[in-house]
């Protein structure tokens, strides 16, 4: 359902594998509470959430404990309890028993499905490899997984999308009859090795999508110019947008900043000069088409 003059703001607080010891980015469930309440403040209505272990070291890896899953998001609720939590799944490889066993005990309103499998490379400018090439496999099966558990826990799926032939793949997933309802569709664009962050892509990926879709970008990277045109033509198309720590670390003015608060802000203020206004978390969940809890 569509809200005139609103969007919806979503934020990622922080990224999976960004080392805290090197950059300023919540990982404890206060801290994690702390950036959401600064988000919610700032206008955002949904928080997008990596959990991280909680012993210091090795840059505070993901985890899938349930004990700390269930501490990081009692606080979260504690401290901003009307937003609407959307939980990650990403995994490398086919055991999906950790953020299954997650999605299961916690019920989230929406969690994170990606859609599809991606090279996942950087290069540096001496033309060797930033990482280890890797494959962030989500075959068929594996997304099918997903979406049974999300399915018969009420958890309304997010389709991570990193191309366009993966947009295209999530209405296949619904005639496949994988999933009902609404299609919740995000362009990841920026990521070096998927569809890059450009305004100009954006009439294509939406021309593409589902019939009755709801739709948000996702934008990231090393241009934070190209991000913030993204998110700005994003709101002018009328699609709902996402920032925060996972996705970059500059405002619109190229300033390096480490708080989730002053990103959602800067989003809100483009939102607003668009001649929209962020939704309301109870005004998300009408637009969004979520189930009654």
């Amino acid at each position: 359902m569509s809200i005139n003059g609103k969007t919806v703001i979503t934020c990622a607080v922080t990224g999976v594998l960004t080392d805290p010891a090197r950059f300023n980015v919540p990982v404890t469930p206060t801290e994690m509470a702390d950036a959401a309440r600064q988000a919610y403040d700032q206008g955002a209505s949904v928080v997008h959430l990596h959990f991280r272990a909680q012993e210091p070291g090795m840059g505070m890896l993901p985890t899938w404990d349930v004990e700390v899953v269930g501490e990081i998001l009692s606080a979260i609720k504690a401290a901003a309890p009307d937003m609407i939590i959307c939980m990650s799944t990403g995994v490398v490889g086919p055991d999906i028993s950790g953020p299954a066993a997650c999605l299961e005990a916690f019920k989230p309103e929406m969690a994170a499905c990606n859609a599809g499998s991606l090279n996942y490379l950087k290069i540096r400018q001496d033309g060797s490899w930033a990482w280890p090439p890797i494959l962030f496999d989500n075959p068929v099966e594996k997304i099918n997984g997903f979406l049974e558990v999300m399915n018969s826990h009420g958890i309304v799926p997010e389709f991570e999308c990193f191309d366009l032939g993966i947009v295209r793949s999530v209405g296949m997933f619904r005639r496949n009859g994988m999933f009902e309802g609404t299609a919740h569709v995000s362009f990841v664009m920026g990521v070096a090795s998927g569809m890059p962050a450009r305004a100009d892509l954006l009439p294509i990926l939406v021309d593409e999508l589902p019939e009755d879709a709801c739709w948000q970008t996702i934008a990231t990277g090393d241009n934070p110019k190209r991000i913030w045109e993204v998110l700005r033509r994003t709101v002018e198309l009328g699609g709902n947008v996402r920032t925060g720590l996972e996705d970059t670390f500059y405002l619109p003015s190229g300033e390096k900043v480490y708080e989730n608060g002053r990103l959602v802000e800067a989003l809100a203020d483009i939102a607003r000069e668009s001649g929209k206004e962020p939704a309301t978390p109870s005004e998300a969940r009408r637009m969004m088409a979520l189930p009654e809890r």
